[in-house]
């Protein structure tokens, strides 16, 4: 937070196809965003650099170091295009510092970018994303900086804005001679603890004399004796305590006490006066203001000794040493990334009143601040950790005052104004492209009404018109342009909304209000609108609307020979009607007097499952009765005694068994029932259903545009709401399903019901339901489940990202294009996005850190491994590696890896690139491996080997590593060709009597043909030579030591329970994968029914001691946790371990 911002105060609060289908538009990256009222720019954080930006900001708010570092031109810093010749003294570190800062001044952007600065410092992602102590940071920039600037004009900057010297003197007291020695400072550092402010730590630490007497004595020189001496501090130049005052909160007990006590004679008071004069003077007692957070008066005086003494009847107190109250601090301040600067005049104001802007800078994010919202917000333990002070008499030039671009160098300038120019393009180009959609128009006159729909009268081209228009734009300004594209028009024109169905165009509504803008009147990219008169098209009068829609249905009935008798012949004829059409207008557009229809519930007109409409219902709609475009329709003559699907055999004679669902009653609204049972087919619409059940329950009518009914799991979950324009068929309901019947209504079609969550460990009933658009952005998205969240202020400085929960049920991987829409992300209805406190990480290039990967036999020593038939080996060179304790003969194949380095590549680059950058590193020389076709790749996760990753020409972006991914590299004696249906696994046969097992043998399965137990065990069995029914297999879990035995019959009792497609073992509960180790039994000669080894009872015990150990911890913790904060007033809060940070310099000497 600055106020007056150090110097003058610049800111100022001030033609398609016909029938295509539609493509999705990608959004465009957004270029950084403009600067806000405040006119200030902020800095982006790098994941946890607030400190580094803290620190930034000030160093810009001070015009003096701002001004030096501009007036070192390119002829003594050098040029940013000679950084890589090899001779060229290029010096990084201050020009892209002069560059941030004319960012900062000049660029309208809503926050500066500090990647290249850190790039100049030598910094990896993981400084970038290590929080580090800020005073450390300021002493180690400043070196930085006097090292690049030797040689130059501003060799000495630091030295001269920020130098100091501290004196410290002994005095004797028998001769007076006075001993010296200075010390080089470039900050104070205070101790605030158990003092009153800042004025009293300086106070205690530079002015106040240390006494050398009694016990402690002074050896004087001169004297050449022990004697009394006094030894002070002081600065040169000395400190002025009245220009490090501050503005604080001076409502605290000691401040009060202290101006009370020098209101009386000799600073003297009884206890219990002082209790009344504190009443009396702010209006409350002691006890009910101060004594819950610093106990009963007489204690904290007590605390306070340093500036209290009490009567040794502890009856009276005064003040130990006169204090001035002016802007004193108590708070004991902590680091944090919040800070601000409170000059007490204005520079170059002629000692006006300072001026009452003030600006909290956190990060991007740059708004005003009030001064009591500051003061609250500094109060108690929230403070500054860090100040910085700038001299009030110090005046600016009149010329700087309201000129940002002062003393800024002419080439900087030239840079940022065409910077700004750049940003002005890109921002109208992005207005233009975001604002701007495509209209499909289709003219009435081109048209005619023929089958039930629209349909062109000469060709497709000439009646559709392509017309790009901006939505910002009212609807009257949309109907004046086509009046002036379309100069034939004559009369009154009518846009409405129309759609293509199968049958043909329908028109839907009519747009009404010419001064909506387009936006408003919800019209979407791509929508197809149709022009004409709002009567009739060709001399027909045109029903609109959903209800009217024109459904497409195959109709069959028996084919009448020219004498007037029926065929044994099925004729089957397209036909349309209006869906609010009754059933029984069939027969009338098929001249039949009198018969029975029937409806295909199977959906395909030759199979079977008809269900005969019965004569009470034939009244009801198309649609009442579930019928949509493509379904079917038999018609037959009730005076055939015949049926024609009897004599095709696939008649069933009796209607179908009534299938049901069953409605709860999630209303929350008293009602008689809490469950009806709804009779339905396949066919039949959720609306039907749901005001069905509206009126069983007996609930009131207004529900049904209020309601919505939602799938409940076997869980008890409510699931996404089904929309009431869907069949059971098509919403995926089987019947004897549960719904439950909610409040609110289900999401359009352009709308995507999303459940949410903070962090990434999910539990049972804290997510969140939201309803969104489609077309809303990632960011938008985020805001809005922040705020209902209740952190609709966590925004600032991108502190929050989404990822999208993977089919785990863990957080998968992170949604990077903030600007994209859900709808380009493939979101979709139902699915769950997570709310991960944390920036995203920069996009376009992966830091991946490579692992070497070698199978490790018992003794601790690689294994050369040779395939057999269908199996591949690892490369024979031998590695020593620490063996396992406890084990005892061949165990399960071990996992130890080696780390070899990292390596900076991009997404784009293929996986053989990513092999062969990895070759380079020094380590890999020594392996000798030939080829990168020789090397098998595999994700690192827990630290053993992941996924497997196959293609070697596949890019690492269409693998969806993440961020944070690592590799480790296996060595092949040949190269391998792994199909996307091959799983390699680890197979080691079981040694009979010994609990150990031979050495691990690659082998390849493939699951094309099924990934069963049965394919597996045959697979095993060939592989070996043995009989299938002479094998038991296991899979091995190496974090549990446990195997879980796979065998046929498991799979048999599974099929009676669960879904087919947990039949494969690729599902749980083996989750068979790449990499997996298998054992193998030979029952001809071992009958033992334990597939485990010693190493596994070892390990087995030793979790046991370690989660022994871990309830003894947490329990002694707890008790030591209790007794803590039951002794302690304000117990400290735990910080993370620091790590040393540098700066790395080059050499300008």
């Amino acid at each position: 937070m600055f106020g007056d911002l150090f110097e003058e105060e610049y800111s100022t609060v001030s033609n398609n196809q016909y029938g295509k289908g539609k493509k999705l538009k990608t959004k465009a990256l957004e270029p950084p965003a403009p600067r806000e009222f405040t006119n200030l720019s902020g800095i982006r954080n790098q994941g946890g650099t607030c400190y580094l930006n803290s620190l930034l900001q000030t160093l810009h708010f001070t015009p003096e170091f701002r001004e030096a570092l501009f007036s070192l031109g390119p002829e003594e810093l050098g040029l940013f295009e000679d950084k890589d010749k090899p001779d060229a003294k290029v010096r990084i570190i201050p020009l892209q510092l002069q560059r941030l800062f004319a960012q900062l001044l000049l660029l309208d952007q809503e926050a500066a970018s500090t990647t290249d600065l850190t790039d100049s410092f030598g910094w990896t992602s993981n400084e970038e994303m290590r929080q580090h102590d800020v005073q450390e940071l300021n002493r180690i920039l400043f070196s930085a900086l006097e090292t690049s600037l030797v040689g130059t004009s501003g060799h000495d900057l630091i030295n001269r804005l920020y130098h100091g010297t501290i004196v410290n003197q002994i005095v004797c007291k028998e001769c007076k001679n006075v001993s010296e020695r200075q010390e080089d400072f470039l900050d104070l550092t205070v101790a605030v603890k158990n003092v009153s402010g800042l004025e009293d730590a300086l106070w205690n630490m530079y002015v106040e004399e240390e006494v050398f007497d009694c016990d402690n004595l002074y050896h004087c020189g001169t004297c050449d004796r022990l004697v009394k001496a006094a030894k002070e501090e002081k600065s040169k130049p000395d400190v002025n305590l009245k220009d490090l005052q501050s503005e604080e909160e001076i409502d605290h007990p000691l401040i009060i006490l202290k101006a009370i006590l020098l209101e009386e004679e000799n600073n003297l008071i009884p206890v219990d006066q002082l209790g009344q004069k504190l009443l009396k003077k702010i209006g409350i007692s002691w006890n009910k203001k101060y004594r819950k957070q610093h106990g009963p008066l007489r204690k904290f005086l007590q605390l306070h000794s340093q500036i209290f003494l009490l009567s040794s009847d502890e009856s009276t107190v005064r003040l130990l040493k006169n204090s001035s109250l002016q802007a004193e601090s108590d708070f004991q301040r902590n680091d944090q990334q919040i800070f601000k600067m409170l000059p007490p005049e204005s520079p170059g104001l002629n000692n006006s009143i300072s001026c009452p802007h003030w600006f909290d800078i956190n990060d991007s994010k740059v708004q005003p601040i009030r001064e009591k919202d500051i003061e609250q917000q500094f109060q108690g333990k929230e403070s500054a950790y860090m100040l910085f002070y700038r001299k009030s008499q110090l005046q600016r030039p009149p010329e700087a005052r309201a000129n940002p671009r002062y003393g800024v160098p002419c080439h900087l300038l030239n840079e940022m104004d065409a910077a700004n120019i750049e940003l002005q393009t890109k921002r109208a180009e992005c207005d233009s492209a975001n604002n701007t959609f495509e209209l499909h128009l289709h003219l009435g006159p081109q048209y005619h009404f023929f089958n039930g729909a629209l349909h062109p009268v000469v060709s497709q081209t000439e009646s559709v018109w392509d017309l790009t228009f901006d939505k910002r734009k009212t609807l009257g300004d949309l109907r004046q342009s086509i009046f002036q594209l379309l100069e034939f028009w004559e009369g009154d024109m009518i846009l409405s909304v129309a759609k293509l169905v199968p049958a043909g165009l329908h028109i839907y509504q009519s747009l009404g209000g010419d001064e909506l803008t387009l936006c408003e009147t919800e019209i979407a990219d791509g929508e197809d609108i149709f022009v004409w008169n709002g009567v009739e098209v060709g001399g027909v009068h045109i029903q609109t609307g959903i209800d009217c829609e024109p459904l497409l249905l195959n109709v069959l009935h028996l084919d009448t020979s020219r004498d007037g008798e029926k065929c044994c012949q099925v004729i089957e004829s397209p036909h349309v009607f209006p869906a609010n059409a009754e059933v029984g207008t069939v027969l009338t557009a098929l001249a039949i007097p009198a018969g029975v229809i029937f409806i295909n519930s199977a959906g395909c007109p030759g199979g079977e499952g008809w269900t005969a409409i019965p004569k009470e219902d034939m009244r009801k709609t198309f649609r009442e009765q579930g019928l949509r475009n493509g379904s079917s329709i038999l018609i037959q003559d009730s005076h055939d005694d015949n049926s024609l699907l009897t004599k095709e055999e696939k008649w069933v004679t009796s209607m179908n068994e009534i299938d049901w669902l069953h409605v709860k009653n999630l209303c929350q609204l008293e009602s008689e029932e809490k469950q009806v049972k709804i009779s339905a087919t396949v066919n039949t619409m959720v609306f039907d259903i749901r005001i069905k059940a509206i009126k069983e329950l007996k609930l009131m009518k207004e529900l049904a545009d209020n309601s919505c009914l939602r799938p409940i799991d076997r869980n008890g979950k409510l699931l996404c709401p089904v929309p009431d324009s869907y069949t059971l068929k098509e919403a995926e309901l089987k019947m004897g399903s549960s719904l439950g019947l909610c409040l609110g209504k289900a999401p359009s079609s352009s709308q995507l019901f999303l459940f949410f969550a903070m962090g990434s460990d999910v539990q049972p009933g804290t997510e969140m339901e939201i309803i969104v658009e489609e077309t809303i952005s990632v960011r938008d998205c985020l805001k809005l489940m922040l705020k209902k969240s209740g952190l609709q202020d966590s925004f600032i400085g991108d502190a929050w990202h989404l990822r999208k929960m993977d089919w785990c049920y863990e957080a998968g991987e992170p949604l990077c294009e903030e600007d994209a829409t859900l709808k380009e992300l493939l979101i979709c209805s139902g699915d769950t996005l997570l709310l991960i406190e944390g920036q995203l990480p920069p996009l376009g290039f992966l830091k991946v850190p490579i692992w070497w990967y070698q199978l490790q036999g018992p003794s601790g020593h690689w294994e050369s491994h040779q395939d057999q038939t269908n199996c591949t080996s690892s490369w024979g060179r031998v590695w020593r590696a620490t063996s396992s304790q406890g084990a005892s003969g061949n165990e399960p194949a071990q996992v130890s890896l080696l780390y070899l380095g990292d390596i900076e590549i991009s997404e784009d680059a293929t996986l053989a690139e990513l092999k062969s950058q990895a070759m380079t590193l020094p380590p890999f020389l020594e392996f000798g491996v030939p080829f990168p076709a020789h090397l098998r790749a595999w994700t690192v996760e827990r630290k053993r080997p992941g996924r497997l990753l196959r293609t070697d020409r596949q890019p690492l972006r269409e693998y969806k590593l993440g961020r944070r991914i690592e590799i480790c590299l296996e060595p092949l004696q040949k190269g391998e060709n792994l199909g996307p249906q091959d799983v390699l696994l680890r197979t080691q046969v079981r040694i009979p009597g010994e609990r150990t097992y031979t050495p691990a043998l690659d082998l390849v399965w493939n699951v094309a043909q099924g990934g069963t137990a049965g394919s597996l065990r045959q697979r095993v069995a060939d592989f070996y030579c043995l009989p299938v029914e002479k094998i038991e297999i296991a899979k091995y879990f190496p974090e549990k030591f446990e195997w879980l035995p796979i065998s046929s019959w498991n799979q048999q009792i599974t099929k009676r329970k669960k879904k087919k497609k947990q039949d494969y073992l690729q599902g749980a509960p083996y989750y068979l994968k790449d990499g997996d180790t298998i054992g193998v039994k030979n029952l001809l000669i071992d009958d033992d029914d334990d597939f485990s080894t010693i190493r596994d009872d070892t390990g087995k015990e030793k979790q046991k001691q370690r989660a022994l150990g871990r309830r003894k911890s947490q329990e002694a913790l707890h008790e030591q946790s209790s007794y803590i904060l039951s002794s302690a007033e304000t117990p400290a809060r735990p910080r993370a371990p620091e790590t040393s940070l540098s700066i790395h310099v080059g050499s300008f000497r």
